[in-house]
Parts: structure tokens; C-alpha cells; sequence
């Protein structure tokens, strides 16, 4: 099993909040929880009207990218098994 650490961005399919649909897309680790779950934050590259988001650039990175500025959304958290985190 891969291990992954807190505050790493990886990409998981993340939920659609009506549980319909879901898209992959990058995610921060905010937890790792017990029996294999990891708790997720989504990333979008979406500006949205929240008072809230964290900005996040090429400059956050130590290594690795996203392809554009994008925000971290701390209102849409998600838990996934670590099998479906990439």
C-alpha cells in the first residue's frame, strides 16, 4: 500500500456532493485515517464565492505542479479508501 503523508496533493475521483457522478481530480491529504481511509480537501482551478479558499501556486510546491493556480476548497472534504488515491 502506498503511504501518503499530510499536506501532499494527490488525485483521487472525487464525489459530486448528490452522489451522482464523480471526476478525478487533485485532492490534499488532511488525514490519514484508521483502516486504510485518507481524508481528502478538494483542489479546483475554479474560482468559486466562498469565504474561505487557499490559493495555491506553482511557488507551494517542493516538488510536482498543477497546470494552472488552482484553490483549495476546506468546505468539501472527503473520505476514500487509499486504493483510489493516486
Amino acid at each position: 500500500m502506498v503511504k501518503f503523508t499530510v499536506g501532499q496533493v494527490v488525485t483521487s475521483a472525487f464525489p459530486f456532493s448528490d452522489l451522482t457522478t464523480q471526476k478525478l481530480r487533485p485532492a490534499l491529504v488532511v488525514a490519514i485515517g484508521d483502516f486504510e481511509d485518507i481524508i481528502l480537501c478538494q483542489i479546483t482551478s475554479k474560482t468559486y464565492s466562498s469565504s474561505n479558499p487557499i490559493k495555491l501556486t506553482a511557488a507551494d510546491f517542493v516538488e510536482g505542479s498543477l497546470p494552472v493556480d488552482s484553490f483549495i476548497r476546506p468546505d468539501k472534504l472527503f473520505t476514500a479508501d487509499q486504493s483510489i488515491v493516486h
